[in-house]
């Protein structure tokens, strides 16, 4: 995995400082407001129009999956429209395959998500990230920050969708935050600080964070039905695309071993919860998950092969109904 400098690909460059994985911070930053007015720290300037904006992403990607969730959930697919890369990797990063695949770029005909970003700036100098919020418009990244963009999904365009559902309530925001606090650094990216340390040291402190904080989660859930109790909330996806993908590659792959998600009574079952809600099992593409994880991260698996298993039936049934 490289990135780009001044507009050029070169290879990777190293990611850790001690042994430790450093993600690194997203670039575009700007916000899809109701009316185009400034959006969080007074950035802003994009006004939500119906079919101006376009989401890229990876089916395998936590970050990205978000961000198809959240179109689902707020029936947006009509409004924002999507394009889906190949799972692996190439030699530039991610890449586009074709209209009989689903992987085509639809809207700016590329082959690569880095030739997206040199059109947004020709001497682009980051790492080429899903998810993308393209504006279709002004021909540009408006954002590539997950968290930003589902916040943008969530009330930027209620005026073309009949989704009123809040997931970011005014009166549950102080305790979104503080799960986000610590679900982000010790789960979302703590499997990947497990998976790309290069130290016993940086893993073992990783590692040990997640199942920490796996283990408090579990204890919340055994009172309530999601993180911020009776109501559902962007926190609670957040995590879910973390533990949809944990048994199948991050528990292996990544050495995140100590325990399965399946070990987790209430965990399990919560995540059983969420998949089975109208339309979020489409947005989960387990072969895209494994052959991604798998076959392209080579720094952590040589070989490249892709695991047939495990076996998991996210469909089963669960027993979040107990608390109503």
């Amino acid at each position: 995995m490289g990135l780009l400098v001044n507009g050029a690909w070169q290879e990777d460059i190293s990611r850790t400082k001690e042994g430790r994985f450093i993600r690194p911070v997203p670039v575009f930053r700007n916000f899809v407001t109701r009316d185009g007015s400034p959006g969080p720290s007074g950035r802003g300037g994009f006004a939500a129009e119906p079919g101006r904006y376009h989401l890229y992403v990876s089916l395998a990607c936590p970050w990205a999956h978000r961000t198809l969730i959240f179109r689902t959930l707020k029936k947006l697919e009509t409004v924002i429209s999507v394009s889906i890369t190949e799972p692996l990797y190439g030699k530039t990063g991610w890449e586009f395959g074709s209209a009989a695949e689903g992987t085509q770029d639809s809207v700016n005909g590329k082959s690569t998500l880095a030739e997206i970003y040199l059109i947004a700036d020709p001497h682009y100098t980051g790492r080429v990230s899903v998810p993308v919020l393209w504006d279709k418009k002004g021909r540009t990244v408006v954002n590539n920050e997950s968290p930003e963009i589902i916040r943008m999904l969530n009330t930027a365009f209620d005026a073309f969708t009949t989704v009123r559902t809040d997931y970011y309530p005014a009166a549950l925001r102080s305790e979104i935050d503080a799960i986000n606090e610590l679900v982000y650094p010790n789960i979302n990216n703590g499997v990947y600080r497990a998976g790309f340390a290069t130290t016993q040291e940086a893993y073992e402190e990783a590692a040990t964070g997640i199942f920490e904080t796996l283990d408090k989660l579990e204890h919340r859930l055994a009172r309530q039905r999601y993180l911020a109790g009776a109501q559902i909330t962007e926190a609670d996806w957040r995590l879910f695309t973390t533990l949809v993908r944990f048994d199948t590659v991050y528990y292996s792959h990544f050495k995140c071993n100590l325990r399965r998600i399946a070990d987790y009574p209430n965990l399990w079952n919560y995540t059983r919860d969420l998949y089975q809600m109208p339309g979020i099992a489409e947005t989960v593409s387990i072969d895209h998950i494994k052959r991604h994880y798998y076959g392209s991260q080579r720094q952590v698996n040589p070989t490249g092969i892709v695991p047939i298993g495990p076996l998991i039936d996210f469909t089963a049934p669960h027993d979040r109904d107990r608390f109503g």
